[in-house]
């Protein structure tokens, strides 16, 4: 691990500083107020952006024991009483040239890899092919941007002898910055595509910024056919863009180059293709595990980039055969006895671990937490070293149970049993040892993350400990829900507060799952719609304060044991609500206040004002957090007129209140339709609901909302009906021609209704909409594939997602987004994962 004095941190910088002890060891760079596992160690460094701000939270980093930090000059640093502080002009600038410092340290081989899909799984795959040959570092997961290329830099040191970094961008002027830190010799363009296509004004431009990447490298591998298709030659008019001593090693199926793609075949039954290519006078032949274009492109590029470093065509048609499938997110899912299962089969080293033992702490809050862990390879480092650092990692995370998988944990069983506040430790020679001793009743009410290295084939664990459902599965991106958050952030003015409606099972993708993710990102306040999924959020460890909008008086029980704030909309309710926290000798009990405004659902109306001012200023018991109403139609320009008619009346509803009360309250108005149509009616706080699932009501085209639920299922049976057969129930699937027809594993008790019969609603399979033929019925449903090309029994069938957008199924069945959201049934599995 590197270690840089902090007065060392500040010479190399040429900053200003306040240091109490200049010796002070910095190992780890830190960004994240809310993951702090080494607290002596770190340099908290206070970046800004445009919707948060570092330095709010350097006293809650303080008191979590930092005392290195690195802030924007002028910050006033009185109450860190013997800290270490570093002042620059601009933070993420400094944390750039700090990296970019430490990466002139090494002067082993580093890759850049750029492009605008693959590059992640080119590294990954460059890691499985490269580990028996060298001691690699690579970037975690997608650790691609502007913060994330330091800090994956910042994990260069002497035990490695080659690094594999990814640079991400989205906009111009933005890869001279990523080129100055990594610094690569070798360089890996994968492809120009359709990502971040609103940073350029084309494909061009885009291709030469990604270039950038690679101004003062010594190799570039790159495929001729996709720069051509961005419009670029770099091998002729375009050669002047690139350095001139850099060597092209490049690619093609078609044209001249470095390798030749001589012949590619696929094998669907065995899912293979075997490839031939020519380099130099030599042709040689290797198969991958894989079938489709991209995953032939990016190991051809790891072919190209094992032929530079002079691998060998042997080792290549060896390890070709062997690559393993990237899984880039962390899933986490219901598991056996009230568990979750949080499975990152991604990769297994000391990196990607402190990722998911983040992530743990973060999902499971107050709950148990158990880590099943397996034998870390290739990390470069001797055992007793390695292990001594996982250790630590566990301890100060506060895990309750480790469980160790593999011979090297034996070997170091004394370092982990004496760990500080070490958890309960069980260690198993393999993973065949540990299924055979342990029951799943050893498993109940905890959050349990499965990381192991491939060979030990962690996925029979997370079988064993999964909940057994059938194969129709909810997969819940929390990364795009995180995205949307921000989105809709950006657009809400200085100091406006965001609720985030958690009701509905979290739009039907699961409330306790949804709420600690946006709880982790500091949203300010959570709504459910009645009392128990409050009470459900309260025993996952959710603390942020929730709002209640539906209740009635069997329910007050449980608001004040669980600390909920109920809506208040009736003088009926609010009476019966006052009376019962008087009985129990409770003051200033936090309520809201519901305003009926125009939608005439619930809620006071201004003739109700002055009765409601008696009622709340005669008692010390209830204290009003808010006042609120409803728009009725804040999407739709053509209702402005009567969107404005409803603010005029909550704000003079508002002003009433607010001068009979005394104090001030949190004013909301706003829904999702209305936070970015309608700025001037922002008020104190905003509401957020379905944007948050990437549905935007006011249908703006400028909010780049990203899918988050993607419901899947698949083919469990394949039938040749010839024509003037019917199916289905009531024989209303008439066949009129020869047909091949799926029966796919899902029906109205999912939540895909009749409604969907007879044609009315598609199905996504194998790039084809397939049509549904007769009737939707309980548990299953037909459809026509005829003319779907490779169709087989167990592939996989998309209802909505990505590919088939929850709105146009929505509207096949004339209804909207959120009743198909949140009417899918609780038998179907949530697979949560991030990217």
């Amino acid at each position: 691990m590197n270690q840089y004095t902090i007065q060392q941190i500040a010479d190399v910088l040429n900053a200003p500083s306040q240091i109490a002890e200049p010796a002070a060891l910095v190992e780890y760079l830190l960004t994240d107020s809310r993951r702090i596992a080494f607290p002596q160690t770190s340099l908290f460094i206070a970046l800004q952006t445009g919707r948060n701000d570092g330095h709010l939270y350097i006293s809650e980093v303080y008191n979590s024991g930092v005392r290195n930090f690195m802030v924007r000059k002028g910050f006033d640093t009185t109450a860190l009483t013997g800290a270490n502080i570093v002042f620059v002009n601009n933070t993420l600038d400094a944390l750039q040239q700090l990296a970019a410092w430490h990466r002139k340290q090494f002067h082993y081989p580093v890759i850049g890899v750029t492009g605008s899909n693959g590059k992640t799984i080119v590294k990954e795959w460059l890691y499985q092919l490269l580990s028996p040959d060298y001691t690699i570092v690579r970037s975690p997961r997608s650790y691609n941007s502007q913060t994330g290329v330091p800090l994956s830099v910042w994990q260069m040191s002497e035990q490695h002898n080659l690094a594999i970094l990814e640079a991400g961008i989205s906009t111009v002027h933005e890869m001279a910055r990523l080129q100055a830190i990594i610094q690569p010799g070798i360089g890996i363009l994968t492809n120009i595509g359709e990502a971040h296509n609103e940073g350029f004004t084309g494909y061009r431009e885009k291709a030469l910024e990604k270039l950038r990447l690679f101004s003062n490298s010594q190799v570039l591998v790159y495929c001729t056919e996709n720069l051509a298709q961005a419009g670029i030659d770099i091998t002729g008019d375009d050669r002047h863009l690139l350095p001139a001593g850099l060597q092209l090693f490049s690619w093609s199926r078609s044209g001249n180059a470095t390798v030749k793609l001589l012949q590619e075949e696929q094998n669907p039954a065995q899912d293979t293709t075997q490839l031939r290519v020519r380099y130099a006078d030599t042709t040689f032949s290797f198969a991958i595990p894989f079938t489709d274009k991209a995953s032939v492109d990016n190991a051809i590029t790891c072919c190209c980039i094992m032929l530079y470093l002079q691998t060998g065509a042997e080792k290549i048609q060896q390890r070709m055969p062997a690559l393993q499938a990237v899984d880039m997110r962390l899933q986490l899912m219901k598991g056996v006895n009230g568990c979750y299962l949080l499975n990152d089969a991604y990769n297994n080293d000391l990196a990607s671990l402190t990722i998911a033992l983040d992530h743990l702490v973060q999902q499971a809050g107050a709950h148990r937490k158990t880590v099943i862990l397996s034998d870390i390879f290739q990390a470069g480092m001797a055992p007793a070293q390695l292990y001594r650092q996982v250790a630590a990692e566990i301890s100060m995370r506060r895990i309750s149970r480790f469980i160790g998988i593999g011979t090297q944990m034996q070997q170091v069983k004394h370092l982990l049993e004496n760990m500080p506040d070490a958890p309960a430790i069980e260690l198993y020679e393999s993973t065949d040892a540990f299924l055979h001793k342990v029951t799943t009743h050893h498993f109940r009410d905890e959050y349990v993350l499965l990381k192991g290295a491939r060979v030990f084939a962690f996925e029979r664990i997370s079988n064993w400990l999964g909940q057994k459902v059938h194969q129709t599965v909810m997969e819940i991106n929390l990364s795009a829900l995180v995205h949307n958050l921000k989105q809709y952030q950006q657009e809400l003015r200085p100091g406006v507060k965001l609720m985030a409606m958690v009701k509905a099972f979290g739009y039907g993708s699961g409330s306790a799952e949804i709420a600690g993710m946006l709880q982790f990102h500091k949203v300010d306040y959570l709504a459910v719609a009645y009392a128990d999924e409050g009470v459900e959020l309260r025993k996952a460890g959710i603390s942020l304060p929730i709002l209640i909008m539906n209740v009635d008086e069997a329910a007050f029980e449980v608001l004040v044991q669980y600390n909920l704030e109920p809506e208040l909309f009736s003088f009926g309710i609010l009476t019966a609500f006052q009376q019962y926290v008087r009985q129990q000798g409770l003051q200033q009990y936090p309520v809201h206040i519901k305003i009926d405004t125009g939608m005439h659902r619930l809620g006071f109306e201004l003739h109700d004002m002055e009765a409601l001012q008696a009622l709340l200023t005669q008692s010390t018991h209830l204290r009003v957090k808010s006042v609120f109403s409803h728009l009725a139609s804040s999407e739709d320009p053509g209702d402005d007129a009567f969107t404005d008619l409803q603010a005029v009346r909550f704000t003079e509803a508002c002003t009433l209140l607010q001068q009979q009360l005394g104090y001030r309250f949190i004013r909301h108005l706003s829904n999702t339709g209305g936070i970015s149509r309608r700025h001037d009616l922002q008020f104190d706080m905003v509401r957020l609901g379905i944007g948050l699932y990437g549905i935007d009501s006011a249908n703006n085209e400028h909010m780049n909302l990203q899918t988050v639920a993607t419901l899947k299922t698949t083919i469990a049976q394949l039938r040749h009906v010839p024509a003037g057969d019917t199916v289905g129930y009531n024989r209303k699937g008439k066949i009129t021609a020869d047909s091949l027809i799926a029966t796919i594993r899902i029906g109205y008790a999912d939540g895909f209704g009749r409604r969907f019969s007879n044609g009315a609603g598609q199905v996504y399979i194998n790039g084809r909409l397939a049509p549904v033929i007769g009737n939707v019925a309980m548990d299953m449903t037909m459809v026509n594939v005829t003319g779907i090309p490779g169709v087989q029994e167990n592939d996989e069938v998309e209802i909505f997602g990505h590919q088939l957008p929850v709105q146009q199924v929505a509207a096949w069945g004339k209804t909207i987004a959120y009743e198909i959201l949140t009417g899918i049934g609780q038998r179907v599995k949530r697979i949560y994962y991030e990217d």
